[in-house]
């Protein structure tokens, strides 16, 4: 039975990879802020000596966009230094990592979704410090993963997150506004973390996007999905541009991807994000359903 150490585990990732390992039977450390704090090099350094683990899955982020972009140290503390505490602590135990790092590390450019094999150009000072989390991992370990996320749905009715978010606010109000010029891979964090156990087991080192497939959307587009999945019709969705609601962080326009490496080697295990869409707001959130 291999052992497997999660860190920042009870985030939305973290709590659906956490069970899925345990019903596959991994030994699983579950680590968040409280237990393992990544930018304490030494207590990183211990723990990962004192439990060694045979892999490290690294979820512990700063994930707040807009709060990286306003204070891009905190930015690097936790999303660069804290990953290269954690690649350094797996070097030295001889354990192996996996590091989710994010789509966003490209600049939105390109026409076409991204594959493994386009080169990243971070825009946001977050893209920037998870880039910088990347290069480092491979420089630092010979076993590793790095698996970048797209647009990540998932969590409950009570974390209020993009998906159940929509739902609540189209049952109250007559109408959305929501942006049609930003482009992703809408994902399920279900999704990501099947897909991450199953990588896990290849041992094909390298970097690999993991989103859910058939296509992709803007924000109206997913909006629409929603909605629909949801049973909701009193709501008008208003397609705007992003020019509309101004943020701290710039956005790639185009966040979307190709699982291009899992579809080369045959590996491309990810149903259509339609289906996985349905199945969460119907099964997980409860909306729906006939």
């Amino acid at each position: 039975m291999s052992k497997v150490l999660v860190t920042g585990a009870k985030g939305m990732l973290g709590t659906d990879l956490c069970r899925i390992f345990q019903e596959k039977n991994y030994d699983v450390v579950i680590t968040d802020i409280e237990e393992l704090d990544v930018r304490n090099t030494e207590l990183v350094r211990q723990t990962i000596a004192e439990i060694n683990p045979d892999w490290v899955i690294h979820l512990a982020a700063l994930t707040d966009v807009d709060g990286c972009e306003r204070e891009p140290g905190d930015s690097y503390h936790t999303n660069t230094i804290g990953t290269q505490n954690v690649a350094l602590a797996c070097q030295s135990a001889g354990a192996g990592m996996l590091y989710v790092s994010t789509i966003s590390v490209f600049d939105g450019t390109k026409c076409e979704p991204y594959t493994e094999f386009d080169k990243p150009n971070p825009e946001s000072w977050y893209s920037r410090s998870k880039y910088e989390g990347e290069l480092i991992v491979e420089k630092l370990l010979d076993k590793y993963y790095i698996v970048r996320a797209g647009w990540m749905f998932g969590g409950g009715r009570e974390d209020k997150k993009f998906v159940a978010k929509i739902i609540e606010l189209a049952a109250e109000r007559p109408s959305l506004s929501i942006v049609d010029d930003k482009f992703g891979s809408p994902t399920y964090t279900v999704d990501i973390a099947t897909g991450i156990e199953k990588l896990l087991n290849t041992g094909l080192f390298g970097t690999y996007h993991l989103v859910n497939t058939n296509g992709y959307c803007n924000r109206y587009e997913f909006a629409k999905a929603i909605l629909a999945y949801a049973g909701i019709d009193s709501c008008e969705l208003i397609p705007v541009n992003s020019a509309k609601f101004p943020l701290p962080a710039p956005r790639p326009r185009m966040e979307a991807a190709l699982n291009y490496n899992l579809e080369l080697r045959g590996m491309n295990w990810q149903r259509s994000w339609q289906d996985a869409l349905k199945e969460y707001i119907q099964e997980a959130l409860g909306y729906g359903q006939q």
